[in-house]
Protein backbone atom coordinates (compact mmCIF):
# COMPACT_ATOMS: atom_id res chain seq x y z
CA UNK A 1 0.00 0.00 0.00
CA UNK A 2 1.51 3.30 -1.08
CA UNK A 3 0.43 6.54 0.54
CA UNK A 4 1.19 9.78 -1.22
CA UNK A 5 1.47 12.88 0.91
CA UNK A 6 0.55 15.99 -0.98
CA UNK A 7 2.06 19.28 0.15
CA UNK A 8 -0.35 21.62 1.89
CA UNK A 9 0.70 25.22 1.51
CA UNK A 10 -1.77 26.50 4.13
CA UNK A 11 -0.17 24.70 7.11
CA UNK A 12 3.20 25.45 8.64
CA UNK A 13 5.69 22.67 8.03
CA UNK A 14 7.73 21.00 10.74
CA UNK A 15 11.01 19.25 10.03
CA UNK A 16 11.23 15.54 10.75
CA UNK A 17 13.78 16.19 13.51
CA UNK A 18 11.40 18.68 15.16
CA UNK A 19 8.55 16.16 15.03
CA UNK A 20 10.75 13.44 16.56
CA UNK A 21 12.05 15.75 19.31
CA UNK A 22 8.63 17.09 20.22
CA UNK A 23 7.07 13.62 20.08
CA UNK A 24 9.72 12.34 22.45
CA UNK A 25 9.04 15.21 24.84
CA UNK A 26 5.31 14.45 24.71
CA UNK A 27 5.96 10.77 25.37
CA UNK A 28 8.11 11.62 28.37
CA UNK A 29 5.49 14.04 29.75
CA UNK A 30 2.84 11.32 29.59
CA UNK A 31 4.81 8.27 30.76
CA UNK A 32 7.29 9.49 33.39
CA UNK A 33 4.67 10.58 35.97
CA UNK A 34 2.76 7.30 35.66
CA UNK A 35 5.90 5.16 35.96
CA UNK A 36 7.13 7.14 38.97
CA UNK A 37 3.72 6.94 40.61
CA UNK A 38 3.60 3.19 40.01
CA UNK A 39 7.07 2.61 41.47
CA UNK A 40 6.56 4.86 44.51
CA UNK A 41 3.16 3.32 45.27
CA UNK A 42 4.56 -0.18 44.89
CA UNK A 43 7.51 0.56 47.20
CA UNK A 44 5.45 2.37 49.85
CA UNK A 45 2.36 0.14 49.93
CA UNK A 46 4.07 -3.10 48.84
CA UNK A 47 0.95 -4.04 46.86
CA UNK A 48 1.32 -4.61 43.12
CA UNK A 49 -2.39 -4.44 42.22
CA UNK A 50 -2.89 -1.10 44.01
CA UNK A 51 0.24 0.28 42.36
CA UNK A 52 -1.02 -0.76 38.91
CA UNK A 53 -4.40 0.89 39.50
CA UNK A 54 -2.90 4.14 40.82
CA UNK A 55 -0.33 4.24 38.01
CA UNK A 56 -3.07 3.67 35.43
CA UNK A 57 -5.20 6.45 36.86
CA UNK A 58 -2.26 8.88 36.76
CA UNK A 59 -1.46 7.77 33.20
CA UNK A 60 -4.99 8.52 31.97
CA UNK A 61 -4.98 11.89 33.72
CA UNK A 62 -1.68 12.72 32.00
CA UNK A 63 -3.14 11.61 28.66
CA UNK A 64 -6.05 13.99 29.25
CA UNK A 65 -3.65 16.89 29.63
CA UNK A 66 -1.47 15.79 26.72
CA UNK A 67 -3.84 17.23 24.11
CA UNK A 68 -3.57 20.70 25.62
CA UNK A 69 0.18 20.37 26.03
CA UNK A 70 0.69 19.08 22.49
CA UNK A 71 -1.14 22.04 20.99
CA UNK A 72 1.33 24.36 22.73
CA UNK A 73 4.44 22.30 21.99
CA UNK A 74 3.71 21.30 18.39
CA UNK A 75 2.63 24.71 17.11
CA UNK A 76 5.24 26.24 14.86
CA UNK A 77 6.14 29.80 15.69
Amino acid sequence: MIIFLLPDSTKSKLKISEIILKGTIMGAIVTIPSILTFLITWIVLDNLITAIIVGGIVHFIAMGFSLKISKKILSKK
